[in-house]
């Protein structure tokens, strides 16, 4: 064994080391690359669901105020029917409306959470990329 040949097994490794943190780093690269497109496919399928869910709550909206109305127009007529002032089945009536109009808000402003809306698949596999990349560093 000559210092030349061991000189030039040095050189060899190190290019072969050199080569592997190379690929690694494109691995990586790469791995976050798919991580940025799966946010991105999963960000706009939420977005759609919330724009479509949205819309059939306006819709919604828009066709019950009617139905309310005149459900709250018939309990009052029940109230004043049944010996109760006009002033009075009608605070009735606004009261009832009330309270389930803040039910149904309540549970709205509980369904939009940030939480849910979150990309949930992109997140647990950024964690899963994360203990890949820990291990291949180790």
């Amino acid at each position: 064994m000559s210092i030349q040949h061991d000189i030039e097994t040095g050189k060899s490794d190190l290019h072969n080391v050199s080569a592997l943190v190379g690929d690694a780093m494109a691995q990586v690269a790469k791995l976050f690359q798919n991580e940025v497109d799966l946010a991105k496919a999963e960000l706009g399928e939420k977005v759609q669901k919330l724009g479509g869910a949205l819309g059939l709550l306006a819709g919604g909206a828009v066709l019950v105020i009617p139905a309310v109305v005149m459900a709250l127009f018939a309990l009052s007529s029940a109230l004043i029917s049944a010996g109760w002032s006009p002033a009075l089945s009608y605070l009735t009536s606004a009261i009832v409306a009330a309270a389930i109009s803040g039910a149904l808000f309540a549970v709205g402003m509980k369904r939009l959470d940030a939480r849910s809306l979150a990309p949930q698949e992109t997140m647990r596999q950024l964690e899963k990329d994360k203990d890949t990349v820990k291990g291949m560093v180790r």
